[in-house]
């Protein structure tokens, strides 16, 4: 539509900030704009466009960015005090290729402290709510990104994923996330701890969140440092694994999960309950090891050494996660996709306090809140990429999703699945 003159950049970036005034109050997820250099770097795009010019396949679309992800000139705080007044004098990579293929980039969405959480809470901008319910939560670490994408304040989002920050914003709000390969994209910039962002953190990745499939193929051909091939296009084998012992999911989640499977099958795709032959306990409880290490910098120091470990122990940990890709990596030659969930329910209630003290009920049954992290979890300690796309709503109304996961570097073909089994849906009020 910018190309064709139909709609101007600077029309969008107004219509996104009437929207922001209007219904950001009920859900609090945009929590700082940049309204005056936006929209001079609107206008540039609209004078671009009017010569004929094009800066890439985003020119002259207003977005927003996480608050864990350096911006420049823009308050990027990463939810902690200690940065309430950090303005980056240089955007991350990631910020930089969106801006070099026509993004204007307007404003930051809220997140918990250093992206630590399921709920999106700090003490500098509150809390965030889901815009499908506002009594529940719209995940973490991205869930002002989430929510943001969802209620239609910003034309795309970059987020983080540690342990499901992409993923589960996606499936609770109802939109398309990406958690990509692990390297592919940069994730230089992120802001964890004070002086963070200068080297790569394990396990971390950034990715898009969208209203379509479609966008987060575009957004992965900018956001990608090296060569993704192409979506294969020949009969899919499709593995699902919907259940385990210790983490079952919500009856009415899990007949939504079967349901995008059994779409898949009658569209000709070969489906068969299958996953890889390794423990789920033990490759989540990896993941739980290493991803405490990973986020130890975040802690004070005595917290952090107790919970990270010795550089000895975490050696053994990867060269067990080593042994883990390989039995994966041998799976994959035999299908292209497993399908999984995401969390054990949809959108669960608001409840903050402290993280690993928390309980839920499933299906009636009390719970630890930290299974919610289990099977994002068992994914992303191996690095592997994985599409959330909606695929259905609750009796309660909510969206949910489901992890659409590859071999490595086969991102596009994991959202070509999402592409098959999603659609967004305005939440009401929206």
């Amino acid at each position: 539509m910018v190309r064709a003159k139909e709609v101007s950049s600077r029309e969008l970036l107004d219509g996104y900030l009437d929207r922001i005034e209007r219904l950001n109050p009920a859900i609090n997820a945009v929590v700082t704009l940049d309204v005056e250099r936006a929209r001079a770097a609107a206008d540039a795009a609209d004078a671009a466009t009017a010569r004929g010019e094009s800066s890439g396949p985003l020119h002259g679309l207003p977005t927003t960015i996480k608050d864990a992800i350096a911006t420049e000139g823009i308050r990027s705080t990463g939810g902690a005090v200690e940065l309430r007044d950090h303005v980056p004098t240089a955007d991350a990579p990631a910020v930089a290729r969106l801006k070099r293929a026509g993004a204007v980039v307007f404003g930051k969405t809220n997140l918990p402290r250093w992206s630590g959480d399921l709920e999106s809470f700090n003490e500098i901008f509150g809390t965030t709510n889901n815009p499908w319910n506002v009594e529940r939560i719209p995940g973490g670490s991205s869930g002002g990104a989430g929510a943001a994408v969802a209620a239609g304040l910003t034309s795309f989002e970059l987020g983080t994923d540690i342990g499901g920050s992409v993923r589960i914003p996606s499936h609770f709000n109802g939109v398309f996330g990406l958690k990509p390969t692990f390297g592919v994209i940069s994730q230089r910039g992120y802001l964890d701890h004070v002086d963070g962002g200068t080297i790569d953190v394990d396990i971390n990745v950034f990715g898009p969140l969208a209203r379509s499939a479609d966008d987060l193929d575009l957004l992965l051909g900018v956001l990608a440092e090296s060569e993704v091939p192409a979506a294969k296009s020949s009969t899919l084998r499709v593995g699902t694994w919907f259940d385990t012992p210790s983490c079952p999911v919500a009856a009415d989640y899990r007949a939504l999960l079967v349901s995008a499977a059994d779409r898949l099958a009658d569209a000709g795709a070969k489906v068969e309950e299958a996953h890889p032959p390794v423990d789920f306990d033990a490759q989540v409880m990896l993941f739980s090891n290493m991803v405490l290490a990973a986020m130890s910098p975040a802690y004070p120091p005595d917290v952090a050494d107790a919970i990270s470990g010795t550089h000895h122990q975490w050696i053994r940990n990867d060269i067990e996660r080593s042994r883990l890709k390989a039995i994966w990596a041998e799976w994959f030659e035999s299908f292209d996709v497993l399908l999984c969930p995401v969390t054990l329910t949809a959108a669960l209630p608001h409840l903050q306090g402290e993280f690993a003290a928390r309980r839920m009920t499933v299906d009636g049954v009390d719970r630890s809140y930290l299974e919610n992290v289990s099977w994002t979890g068992l994914i992303g300690v191996i690095g592997l990429p994985s599409a959330v796309p909606p695929i259905g709503r609750t009796p309660e109304g909510l969206p949910v999703g489901v992890q659409c996961v590859t071999a490595w570097h086969r991102d596009r073909t994991a959202i070509e699945v999402a592409r098959r089994l999603g659609t967004y849906d305005v939440p009401p009020g929206f």
